[in-house]
């Protein structure tokens, strides 16, 4: 792990072959919160998530640490929210040849007018090589909350991008873990839900593991390495009404 702000403990390393986990830690909660972007170093590099507007400069440090900033091709998310997508134009602004990557319908409904470029919007199953990797679009409307979310699977490394799902509390200095995670989740589920329950829950959660993560990347806590179909479905269990 590398230390890229000795202020603020933001850190940088690698999770999987060329995909690397930027992680701010955050007081925000007791007992501590985190805040992590995916870096995906390539012929055309991804960033997915961009952190805060306020965190911008945490994360472009976290960045230049592993390649230059200018060369990312995407910025890509998950969902419109501020820790997926609130500095989208300070990242568009530093690398000329970025584009806004996400589903098509955040694209329509409201990137395109947000963002100071048009953004490379993903129709449900559509893949795109960065060069020895290549990530594929899978919408999950409302999973865990979002008409228009959705999640990046890598298929070299069998990475799922899962954003929201199994956030965990504490400031997560652990990058990658094979411990347990579906139980400090759900502890911290059960005090803010941040699931929007829809009808089609269980079934999205089934289509993710039909993908056969080997690695889950999660947007707050460690990224979890083992079995992520078996995962992603007992977390379906917890979330099923019946």
């Amino acid at each position: 792990m590398s230390i890229t702000n000795s202020a603020n403990g933001t850190n940088i390393q690698e999770v999987a072959a060329g995909i690397f986990r930027i992680n701010i830690p955050s007081d925000k909660m007791p007992g501590g919160f985190s805040f992590n972007q995916y870096l995906i170093v390539d012929d055309e590099p991804l960033l997915f998530h961009t952190g805060h507007r306020k965190t911008f400069s945490l994360v472009r440090e976290a960045v230049a640490h592993v390649m230059p900033v200018e060369r990312l091709r995407y910025v890509g998310f998950g969902h419109i929210e501020a820790d997926e997508c609130g500095s989208l134009n300070e990242w568009l602004a530093i690398a000329p040849q970025a584009a806004p990557l996400c589903g098509s319908l955040a694209a329509r409904v409201t990137i395109n007018d947000m963002a100071d470029r048009p953004a490379r919007g993903m129709a449900d199953g559509e893949v795109i090589s960065l060069g020895a990797h290549s990530v594929k679009w899978l919408d999950a409307a409302h999973l865990p909350h979002g008409w228009e979310a959705g999640y990046l699977m890598e298929a070299s490394t069998g990475t799922l991008f899962c954003g929201d799902l199994f956030t965990q509390p504490g400031k997560g200095e652990l990058a990658l873990t094979q411990a347990d995670i579906l139980e400090p989740s759900e502890a911290l589920r059960q005090k803010m839900d941040y699931f929007s329950h829809s009808p089609d829950t269980v079934a999205l959660l089934d289509k993710l593991a039909r993908e056969t993560p080997a690695t889950l990347a999660c947007m707050h806590g460690s990224a979890w390495q083992g079995d992520g179909a078996s995962l992603l479905r007992a977390l379906g269990q917890r979330l099923s009404p019946h």
